[in-house]
């Protein structure tokens, strides 16, 4: 590799990555209108090929086996969905504390990106880089002994699976962990295995500890056996480390910089926007989030359509490009109908 990457910052060097495909240039032009290709669809891939598992806190929400994905897929990228974020959820192998399982070349995510390449040439595909799905302990790193995180080699891990997805043919790699470094870490893995210019880099960079991961949680097997993750996931209150996290992540390579819940952080969105303009600004509405719509919905306080649509207005109102949201299948219908508010 060369040397000079480590005067550069390896965002001013490597720009391919941001604009390499039909959908990032989308995301590089995008305004301030809704669009089909702003929405990202999360999809839980598991380890038994044939599932269909409902999940009971996220409406509408399943676990898929890759031998499902073709079907269930197949009629929403005909209605214009442009790109999916794939989270392995592996029930059947024993997990380790090293995480072994997240670039296993049989496991669920490695195995769905080449049968939705194949499936669907034009579809966009991201996977989420983290560990808390694929280890033991729940947590999104590599442990001491004294169950406190270490964070160089989690870097080092995370890296190894960034590149692995890579190599399956992965379109971008988003790392959620929240470890010190990540990001650098793992655009030096992509340049070294020659994906630089090919692989967008989509960093979680103000990932916050929220109360709104539980169905996510749920759907992925993947709450902590002990603690919790407020050791490395930014405090509610931490605008000033959100700030630092965003600009760091910028400078050390990220493409896309997500805000991560949204509706109770539009302020950092905002602030994001401000400090990284030149960059595609993604938000994701956690599962809390959708959830807690569909209560609302359920309970009579509002119609659902309508407080979705008004939940991802305020979201591109407030900056957001790129919008992670388990609406996506409705928003497909809904923009073709003249009703948005």
């Amino acid at each position: 590799m060369n040397s000079d990457l480590n005067l550069v910052p390896l965002n001013s060097s490597i720009l391919h990555s941001g604009y390499q495909h039909p959908v990032t240039r989308a995301w590089a032009n995008q305004g301030r209108n809704i669009s089909k290709s702003m929405f990202m669809y999360p999809i839980f891939i598991t380890d038994d090929d044939d599932a269909e598992v409902s999940l009971d806190s996220m409406p509408g929400q399943k676990r898929w086996g890759v031998n499902k994905l073709e079907g269930f897929l197949g009629p929403l990228v005909k209605k214009g969905l442009s790109s999916v974020i794939l989270f392995g959820v592996p029930l059947k192998t024993p997990k380790d504390a090293q995480g072994t399982l997240a670039d296993d070349p049989n496991g669920p995510v490695i195995q769905a990106i080449k049968v939705l390449r194949k499936a669907f040439p034009s579809l966009y595909i991201a996977t989420d880089v983290c560990l808390c799905e694929y280890t033991s302990h729940g947590h999104c790193g590599i442990l001491h002994e004294d169950g406190t995180i270490n964070n160089q080699p989690s870097v080092e891990r995370l890296a190894e699976v960034a590149v692995s997805y890579a190599k399956a043919g992965a379109h971008c790699v988003a790392p959620s962990d929240m470890m010190d470094g990540r990001i650098r870490a793992i655009k030096k893995g992509l340049i070294d295995a020659g994906f630089g210019n090919k692989v967008t880099l989509m960093a979680y960079s103000a990932k916050f500890a929220s109360s709104l991961y539980g169905p996510f949680r749920d759907a992925v097997d993947s709450a902590p056996s002990f603690g919790d993750r407020r050791c490395y996931q930014l405090p509610p209150t931490a605008r000033g480390l959100a700030r630092r996290a965003i600009v760091r992540d910028a400078s050390e390579g990220a493409d896309v910089i997500m805000v991560k819940p949204t509706l109770p952080y539009l302020d950092i969105v905002a602030e994001a926007r401000d400090l990284a303009p030149d960059h595609p600004l993604a938000c994701y509405q956690v599962s809390g989030e959708f959830a807690m719509i569909h209560a609302g919905a359920k309970a009579g306080v509002y119609e659902l359509r309508r407080m979705a649509e008004e939940s991802v207005q305020s979201m591109v109102r407030a900056g957001a490009t790129i919008i992670l949201s388990y609406f996506t299948p409705e928003f497909l219908d809904w923009l073709d109908e003249p009703t948005m508010l």
